[in-house]
């Protein structure tokens, strides 16, 4: 369970630090409907990330992700190398789209308009940020083929499955707490977040997906070279 735990991880944080859905539900924590659509969305996240999770995780298993002898199947490694090009491609799109200096970056057209969500809507918003969202999907992906390629059994699958879900998911679960739990200052702390996960967008996921590109690339080399 370890192996598949520790394989899983990079991905999993690399998902919970996505600035975009983090200041999707702080947006909506701010509107009238804020409790309400907050968890919505919290909720819409975490189950949509764990049917994904659990899909792959089983489909993969079923494959003969790892051998009988307990190491990663063949296949996998080449699913790591696309995984990592896909990374590193989605890195270099990310930095090149990056706003000037001076310049901020387009706001979506239903940031405009999250005043008027629902929490059905806001449950829908998060399930497509949290799989159809490329970066996400990616590395969703990516996370629950470590953990099928593991050599831990069934059980150790499952707790690292859950895992992956739960820290995958404390970029949305993080500023409800805080919203429910932090009183007047609440706004204030979330306001912060918002600003700097903003601002600091682009490096943070330029340099995430470069590494974890890396990452995925070199295991695959040195998985298919061996």
């Amino acid at each position: 369970m370890g192996d598949a735990v520790g394989q899983m991880l990079a991905s999993a944080v690399g998902i919970a630090i996505s600035p975009l859905p983090l200041i999707a539900v702080i947006l909506m924590l701010a509107t009238p409907k804020g409790r309400s659509n907050g968890v919505a969305f919290a909720a819409g996240w975490i189950v949509a990330l764990a049917v994904l999770v659990a899909v792959v995780v089983v489909a993969g298993s079923g494959g003969d992700a790892a051998h009988g002898t307990g190491g990663p199947g063949r296949w996998t490694y080449w699913v790591k190398l696309a995984l990592g090009l896909v990374f590193l491609l989605l890195g270099a799109k990310q930095w090149r789209a990056r706003p000037r200096e001076g310049r901020e970056a387009a706001t979506p057209g239903w940031m405009k308009a999250v005043d008027r969500f629902t929490p059905a809507r806001s449950a829908g918003l998060a399930a497509a940020l949290a799989v159809a969202n490329p970066k996400n999907l990616v590395l969703a992906i990516g996370g629950a083929v470590s953990i099928a390629a593991s050599g831990a059994g069934a059980g150790g699958k499952t707790v690292a499955a859950v895992l992956m879900v739960l820290v995958a998911s404390l970029c949305t679960v993080l500023p409800l707490g805080v919203y429910l739990l932090g009183g007047s200052r609440s706004q204030t702390v979330l306001g912060e977040w918002r600003g700097w996960m903003a601002l600091h967008n682009a490096a943070i996921m330029t340099t995430l997906l470069a590494v974890l590109g890396a990452k995925y690339v070199g295991d695959a080399i040195s998985g298919l070279t061996s």
